[in-house]
């Protein structure tokens, strides 16, 4: 369906997300992707959406030699948890920490995805309140040693065993959590092509 308003383009994905590039042949788009590193660095002033839109952002700036069927796509997601913009954990002592203050407690999960054509740039995000039940030290320890929590946003994947046993309730995109709001995506896309 949509495949067919994008015949004439190459969408060029620009992650090395394995999650994402799978949304991506789920979505059916014939797609290519495309790195190029990065330094993940905002102002402190940013908050909440401005931050995941400022890298998302950042990302696309990295490639300035598109063609004009192009269109290029970026993304990050951040956890906002107590006024404060949480990545990738850095060790698995951080992830305990992370995943120990959600419990019990609600945070957002916003993820930015930037378009980049030729002719236009533009950012779409989507937040998601996700509220955790009371977490024992034992649950968060077994999920840290037994999963791979330094790859995430807030050291934790919906989609594993901490999600189903944890997560008493979710308001907006569960995709989102896991790092697209592909809903977002396929309707961006439908409109560039489109226009």
């Amino acid at each position: 369906m949509l495949q067919n308003l994008l015949k004439n383009k190459n969408i060029i994905l620009a992650s090395g997300s394995p999650r994402r590039q799978q949304f991506f042949k789920d979505l059916n788009l014939d797609f290519t992707i495309q790195l190029k590193e990065i330094q993940e660095i905002y102002p402190d002033h940013l908050i909440a959406e401005e931050i995941s839109n400022y890298l998302a952002k950042l990302k696309a700036n990295a490639f300035n030699d598109l063609k004009a069927q192009d269109i290029l796509i970026t993304s990050d997601t951040i956890v906002w948890h107590n006024n404060k913009a949480l990545g990738k954990p850095k060790n698995l002592e951080e992830a305990v920490q992370m995943i120990r203050s959600f419990s019990d407690d609600t945070h957002e999960v916003i993820t930015s995805v930037c378009f980049k054509t030729t002719e236009q740039t533009k950012i779409v995000y989507q937040s998601t309140k996700v509220t955790f039940k009371k977490l024992s030290e034992d649950e968060i320890q077994y999920y840290v040693n037994t999963y791979k929590p330094l790859d995430k946003a807030g050291a934790y994947g919906i989609q594993e065993w901490i999600g189903f046993i944890g997560i008493s309730r979710i308001e907006g995109s569960y995709f989102n959590v896991m790092g697209l709001p592909t809903h977002l995506v396929y309707e961006t896309l439908r409109e560039l092509a489109e226009s």
